[in-house]
């Protein structure tokens, strides 16, 4: 087992492609390990897909993913072919990860999509995709979905790990039978354990096995006081992006301090059974992300991976 810790920037932040790409390379020569994207169709970030096929052109070691593609939104059949693509270009550093999205999205009126079936529509969708990567000819006749016709091109010689996001036990379930790894959302570290463990006992009911690895979360995270504006600005989004009120939990759950208080609540994942981390800076402006992104990389990674120094 490794423990790796991405990065995520959220983009809804007002920054140039230049700066954009000067990130980019800063997280490619600091070690940082993986760079996410998050999907939103109207909303103030950049396609996840797109760029993903762009960091596939423009780096040669990091890893990227969708942290998470919403699958309903989405055809299986393209999204496929995309993922193929992206592959191709950058083989075996492509991480997609699914979620079901927020019912309460205008999203889903804006795409002609219902919400109410959207995690047998998802369930429908990984699957297919996952046929369409692997295999010469599919056969799917789903509820949502029919496809009879060949799989796609390039195929992947080793098809990319597919995760879950989430972690209600509907999602514990999708992970445990259509999931490669799981990937959970401002969830505690107690929550996470529960998580992980459900995630075992589904898979082993359902005959399969996650790796030990294959499990991860996402922390915002901010190296500094947690007075600063950019703090209460989290908290805000968070509140309204998930209707959080006050008490609860998930409100608090953002790594905010010392690197020495960072460290300890990753350590404490570990514990948990977590071993992958995309930390998504708390920022005020896109300097302050590249200044946090340096910050995470010198002084929170050599804490918590477990890499043997060069």
């Amino acid at each position: 087992m490794s423990i790796r810790i991405g990065i995520g920037s959220g983009l809804t932040i007002p920054m140039t492609p230049a700066v954009y790409w000067q990130w980019v390379q800063l997280c490619e020569d600091s070690g940082i390990d993986s760079i996410w994207h998050s999907e939103q169709i109207i909303g103030q970030v950049l396609d996840p897909v797109v760029l993903l096929s762009a960091l596939a052109a423009r780096t040669k070691r990091l890893r990227f993913g969708t942290n998470a593609i919403v699958a309903a939104f989405r055809d299986p059949i393209v999204l496929a072919k995309e993922f193929a693509t992206i592959d191709y270009l950058a083989p075996g550093r492509l991480l997609p990860v699914f979620g079901v999205g927020n019912a309460a999205d205008p999203y889903w009126a804006a795409t002609g999509k219902t919400p109410g079936t959207r995690g047998k529509v998802s369930n429908e969708a990984i699957t297919l995709i996952r046929s369409l990567l692997e295999q010469e000819e599919v056969s799917f006749h789903g509820e949502h979905f029919r496809y009879e016709g060949p799989g796609v091109w390039p195929r992947p010689s080793r098809p990319p790990p597919m995760w879950i996001g989430g972690d209600s036990a509907a999602a514990i379930q999708r992970t445990a039978t259509h999931g490669d790894g799981w990937l959970g959302g401002l969830t505690p570290p107690d929550k996470a354990a529960e998580v992980v463990a459900g995630i075992k006992i589904a898979a082993a009911q359902a005959g399969r096995r996650i790796d030990e690895d294959h499990y991860g979360v996402t922390v915002p995270i901010r190296i500094g006081s947690p007075d600063d504006p950019a703090v209460a600005a989290m908290r805000a989004r968070l509140a309204a992006r998930l209707k959080l009120i006050d008490g609860d939990p998930r409100g608090d759950l953002l790594a905010v301090g010392d690197p020495d208080d960072i460290a300890a609540l990753f350590h404490r994942y570990v514990a948990a059974g977590v071993h992958k981390f995309v930390a998504v800076p708390i920022v005020n402006d896109a300097e302050d992300l590249l200044a946090q992104t340096e910050l995470l990389a010198t002084r929170i990674l050599p804490m918590v991976e477990d890499r043997v120094p060069a």
